[in-house]
C-alpha cells in the first residue's frame, strides 16, 4: 500500500487551517500531519515531522511564507512548498517561484483542484493556478522572444503547451483535448524535452513570450 502524502498547513488564520484540513484530509492519499500558525513555527513543525508537502500562507507575523519557504528549501532534503494565497500580485508570484515553490495557488482554487495540485506537487510537477499562470506569463514575458524550439512541437503537442499555458491540469487537458491522462503526461514529458525546459510554469512563458 502507498503511503499517504504527509503535509504540513501553514496560515496564521486557524479557520483556514480547518478548512484546509478538511479538505484534504478528506482524501485517502493525504494526510495533514502538522500544522503552523507562522513562518518561523513552520521552521519547527517541518523540522519535527518531515512532510513531504508544505502549504504556505505569505503574509503572516514573526516570518512571512516567502522567507519561510527560502528557509526550509535549505534542508536536505527539502520538502516541496506551494504558496497559498489571497493575493496574486505578480511580484509574489515570481519571487515564490525564484525562490523554489514548487506552486501558488489562490485560496479560492476548488477542493478538487486544491487535492490534485498537492498530489501533483508531491509527486514532482509544478503548479500554478489560471488567474497565477496569467498573472506570472503577463508580468515577464511579452518581449517577443518565444522559444524557437516551439516549432518542433507536433500540432498536438502545441495544444498542450497552450493549455498549459493556460493553467490548466492535466486532468482538465485530458477533458478538453479528448485524450486519456497517461497520453496527457506524455506530451507533456515530450514538450519539456523539447522545448529544454523543466517545468510547466516554464512551457507557459516559452509559449507566451
Amino acid at each position: 500500500m502507498i503511503s499517504p502524502v504527509r503535509i504540513v498547513l501553514v496560515d496564521d488564520d486557524p479557520m483556514v487551517r480547518t478548512a484546509l484540513g478538511m479538505i484534504l484530509g478528506g482524501d485517502p492519499s493525504l494526510q495533514v500531519v502538522g500544522e503552523a500558525a507562522d513562518g518561523q513555527e513552520a521552521l519547527e513543525v517541518v523540522a519535527a515531522l518531515d512532510p513531504d508537502v508544505v502549504l504556505m500562507d505569505i503574509r503572516m507575523p514573526r516570518m512571512d511564507g516567502l522567507t519561510a519557504t527560502q528557509e526550509l528549501l535549505r534542508r536536505q532534503p527539502p520538502p516541496r512548498v506551494i504558496v497559498l494565497t489571497t493575493f496574486d500580485t505578480d511580484d509574489m508570484v515570481v519571487r515564490a517561484l525564484q525562490i523554489g515553490a514548487a506552486g501558488f495557488l489562490l485560496k479560492d482554487t476548488p477542493p478538487a483542484r486544491l487535492v490534485e495540485a498537492v498530489r501533483s506537487v508531491a509527486a514532482g510537477a509544478s503548479t500554478l493556478s489560471p488567474q497565477v499562470t496569467a498573472a506570472l506569463v503577463a508580468s515577464v514575458s511579452g518581449s517577443g522572444a518565444s522559444n524557437p524550439a516551439l516549432g518542433e512541437l507536433s500540432e498536438r503537442e502545441r495544444e498542450v503547451a497552450e493549455a498549459i499555458a493556460r493553467g490548466l491540469s492535466n486532468a482538465e487537458i485530458a477533458a478538453e483535448l479528448y485524450m486519456s491522462l497517461a497520453t496527457v503526461k506524455a506530451h507533456v514529458g515530450r514538450i519539456l524535452t523539447k522545448l529544454g525546459v523543466d517545468n510547466r510554469v516554464q512551457i507557459a512563458l516559452a509559449v507566451r513570450g
